[in-house]
Formats: structure tokens, C-alpha cells, sequence
């Protein structure tokens, strides 16, 4: 039995990641693309991408969707972004954004500051932020 008063105990599990879009397959389609797994399609309004590790990201239909303007915080902020491993060195990084920008990503913030960030900022097809990072 669980003590109720344990604050180390979790509240709940992770389910899945759910990002608004406009054509929920369509953006299930570019993140498989880039993370692999499986597309499991509820209805047009819903979609599943089981991805590798049982990692669930889903895709809600939402018609007026307003995308995050990047970098500002101070009107229509981001809230939510995928951080996404995409090697360990500078040239798996570099391999990757090209594959990420062929797919139709878009770059926000490529800057590295002279090699001391190890991320860089994109956008998916809808506008959604999301770095690709090296592994440390």
C-alpha cells in the first residue's frame, strides 16, 4: 500500500506528448519521419505515433491554429518543445538538419555561440519549435 503522504510517490504516468495541428496525419507523417515508430490513426481528428521506446506523441486536429512566434515570450509564447538526441559529434548534427530541413522544418535559431550550445532550433511544418541536440 502506497503512504498518501509520500511526496517522492508519482501522481501519474507519462501517457503521450499531443501536439495541435492543422492535418493531424500529415504532421504524424514528418515526425516519424524524424523519430521513427509506427502511425496508428484513430480518426481524422486524432492521430497516434508510437515511436521507439513506447513513446507516444500524438496529433490533435485543431483548424485555427496559431504557431508560437519564436523567440518571443511575450505574445503567443511557446509552450512546449521536443528536444530530439540526433548524434553525438557536430557532423551527425549537421547530417541531421539537413534531413529535417528537406522534410520541411524550418529554421529558427542555427547559432551555436562558437560551439558552446549544443542545440539547434527548428520548426515543424505548422510551426511548432522543436532543437536538435547533441548527445552528451
Amino acid at each position: 500500500m502506497t503512504d498518501q503522504h509520500d511526496t517522492t510517490a508519482p501522481v501519474a504516468r507519462l501517457r503521450n506528448i499531443v501536439l495541435d495541428c492543422p492535418r493531424p496525419r500529415e504532421l504524424a507523417e514528418f515526425y516519424a519521419q524524424i523519430i521513427g515508430g509506427t502511425i496508428e490513426e484513430e480518426d481524422g481528428d486524432w492521430v497516434d505515433l508510437v515511436a521507439p521506446g513506447r513513446v507516444k506523441v500524438s496529433f490533435q486536429r485543431v483548424s485555427d491554429l496559431r504557431p508560437p512566434e519564436w523567440p518571443r515570450s511575450d505574445v503567443n509564447a511557446q509552450q512546449l518543445h521536443l528536444d530530439l538526441d540526433a548524434g553525438r559529434t557536430t557532423e551527425e548534427l549537421d547530417a541531421a538538419e539537413e534531413k529535417v530541413l528537406a522534410l520541411g522544418a524550418r529554421p529558427l535559431d542555427l547559432d551555436d555561440d562558437g560551439g558552446k550550445r549544443d542545440f539547434r532550433v527548428y520548426a515543424d511544418p505548422v510551426g511548432h519549435p522543436f532543437c536538435l541536440c547533441k548527445i552528451p
